[in-house]
């Protein structure tokens, strides 16, 4: 018989997730995702900084300083390598987003269309490539 003292009674909880960005200038990467993206800087790490977490509401991403290129060519773009995906919970939320980072001449890799599946997607292109997907569901 198990002895209830070392049974758990919840399995561990899962609170959160953030992805990894390797991005070449930290400044220019803090800029682009606090000015251009409405995050706000968590935390920035070093002197000079090289790691850091960028947040805007549940959404949270690390920003950590590469010196050498971390993907080959344009390998990510041909085959839309994902660094991040953000979902929005309506579908007038992943419009009005897009149209806010469309005001903010934002890069994009993918505008806004609906998926085939029904979601509504679009994807930027922040200044070292990495391609970050926001989801939302469609009409």
């Amino acid at each position: 018989m198990n002895n209830p003292a070392e049974t758990i009674s919840e399995r561990p909880y899962l609170s959160g997730t953030e992805a990894v960005l390797y991005v070449s200038d930290f400044a220019t990467s803090l800029a682009f995702f606090t000015e251009r993206l409405g995050f706000t800087v968590d935390f920035a790490y070093g002197d000079p900084p090289f790691y850091g977490l960028v947040e805007r509401d549940k959404a949270r991403l690390c920003l950590r300083h590469v010196s050498e290129p971390v993907f080959v060519g344009d390998i990510r773009r041909r085959e839309e390598l994902l660094s991040a995906s953000i979902t929005l919970d309506s579908a007038a939320d992943i419009k009005a987003l897009f149209l806010d980072y469309q005001a903010a001449s934002v890069s994009f890799h993918q505008p806004l269309k609906t998926q085939p599946w029904g979601a509504r997607t679009f994807i930027v292109l922040d200044p070292d490539g990495n391609l970050i997907l926001f989801a939302g569901p469609g009409d």
